[in-house]
């Protein structure tokens, strides 16, 4: 593997409750109830706000109500983050694993669904600089489909300057995984952020599982993805 490619929310920054905690409010003010678990982990993680809000209400919002609604979701969510310096913080193991791929000198960088204004929430909170090309970070800017379709790893790997398939993705959502799988990722790595290590073992297309950055073997990028075993 020559490059990695890394999604953000569950993986490099395990904010998940705190999505969860700001769709389950509004989707209780859009339908009169909030999203169960399962809506969660299979409509919201990897989508767009339009795919999440369309799913809520049942119908395609417009793209006025579509950016009114989410501007106001993700600014209760980065209140939310700004309230928990317990989880206002890089997964563990990321600042180490990503030093040693800066020093390197390994392809990075990330593919997010968030958009904008979270990816510079996220830019400023983290100092993501020291690590990525910040012009290479593939985020939602309303014209890539939302995970699982390949989209965002085809484009993230080709900024790059790599094939998708000389790339090592990671993922903590179904949605994500499906479309590293769609892009033709050469190896795909499940990070056990919410979801226990067992429920990626049923998961096609998951190469490796990990819960920490640590745990990764640092030779993968000159392995052979037949080597890798869960």
């Amino acid at each position: 593997m020559k490059g990695i490619i890394f999604d953000f929310n569950g993986t490099l920054f395990f904010d998940s409750q705190l999505h969860y905690d700001a769709w389950r409010i509004f989707s209780e003010r859009l339908r009169g109830y909030p999203f169960t678990d399962e809506e969660m982990q299979k409509y919201m993680f990897g989508r767009t706000n339009a795919d999440i809000i369309e799913y809520a209400t049942g119908e395609k919002p417009s793209p006025e109500l579509v950016e009114t609604l989410a501007k106001e979701k993700e600014s209760l969510y980065r209140k939310e983050c700004l309230k928990r310096p317990d989880i206002l913080k890089l997964a563990p193991g990321a600042e180490k694993f990503l030093d040693w791929l800066k020093e390197n000198n390994i392809p990075r960088t990330i593919a997010t669904m968030s958009e904008w204004d979270n990816v510079a929430f996220y830019i400023d909170i983290f100092k993501l600089s020291r690590w990525f090309d910040l012009n290479k970070i593939v985020y939602s800017n309303g014209k890539i489909q939302g995970k699982p379709a390949p989209d965002i790893y085809q484009i993230a790997a080709n900024n790059l300057n790599l094939h998708p398939k000389e790339c090592i993705v990671i993922e903590d959502a179904i949605s994500g995984i499906n479309s590293a799988r769609a892009a033709d990722a050469g190896l795909i790595i499940a990070i056990s952020s919410v979801e226990p290590v067992e429920y990626y073992k049923k998961i096609d297309g998951v190469n490796c599982i990990i819960q920490s950055f640590d745990e990764i073997d640092r030779s993968i990028f000159n392995t052979n993805p037949q080597v890798l075993h869960r």
